[in-house]
């Protein structure tokens, strides 16, 4: 039995947990350039790292918040494109690698607007 456990918490504990919400606005009280905005939408990614961030053993960064997240529902939305208004990750190089000592959980963020 705790064969089982400890082997549930170690194949959940490697997927990645991310995270979309949308809102849905309206064009006369939102204001974006190049088109009329019809949501906004915030995606948030944790990851999971070894050894000093060197090891990706879940991957969170730019790439997937803003690429596979971010745009992916907003052109589930109807949307044309996404105008970006924060992206942000957790540091992993120079003196921000020793954050992460043995296991790490870095964080990528990323904001925007919705634009038809």
């Amino acid at each position: 039995m705790k064969k089982a456990i400890v082997s549930a918490f170690l194949a959940t504990s490697l997927v990645a947990c991310t995270s979309v919400e949308t809102a849905v606005v309206s064009g006369n009280e939102i204001a974006a350039e190049g088109g009329e905005p019809i949501a906004v939408v915030q995606a948030t990614a944790l990851g999971l790292t070894a050894i000093f961030h060197i090891v990706d053993l879940v991957q969170s960064d730019l790439d997937t918040v803003v690429n596979k997240l971010l745009v992916a529902e907003a052109k589930a939305m109807g949307g044309n494109r996404v105008q970006l208004l924060t992206a942000g990750t957790t540091p992993r190089h120079g003196l921000f690698a020793l954050s992460g000592g043995i296991i790490g959980v870095p964080m990528s963020q990323a904001t925007g607007v919705v634009v038809k």
